[in-house]
């Protein structure tokens, strides 16, 4: 089974998080945090910092490591590390996700979530304020 490396950004404002919708793929219209594979040689802070560009035309802040979650998909086995992030200013722009919304701790189980991104939401939970 081929092994993927992917890291994954958990976008923090105002006490709620960022998520997309995927617009293509098996997964299509499945929700997850916004990130993507790690590149050969690429540290992951750095990797998440460019996918972040490319797909949301957005800087960000990488903060600490929540977890790194490894999940068996039917194709492939991930690793999926994911990082607390802030942005650095305002502009967000949809460039490969059909949705995105930002969830707060009351509503976030609300969306359809990738397995491996379902595996983290404990801790997210855990770490935002109630409203």
């Amino acid at each position: 089974m081929r092994s993927i490396e992917v890291v994954a950004a958990v976008i923090l404002k105002g006490g709620k998080v960022f998520a997309t919708q995927r617009g293509y793929g098996d997964f299509k219209d499945w929700w997850e945090f916004p990130g993507g594979k790690i590149e050969p040689g690429e540290a992951p802070e750095h990797a998440l910092v460019r996918e972040i560009k490319e797909e949301l035309d957005a800087d960000i802040q990488v903060g600490e490591k929540i977890k790194t979650v490894e999940w068996d998909y039917p194709q492939f086995h991930l690793t999926l590390h994911c990082y607390w992030c802030t942005l650095v200013g305002e502009a967000l722009h949809l460039n490969e996700h059909e949705a995105a919304a930002w969830m707060g701790k009351d509503n976030l189980m609300d969306l359809r979530w990738l397995p491996a991104d379902n595996d983290i939401l404990k801790e997210i939970i855990l770490a935002l304020p109630s409203l």
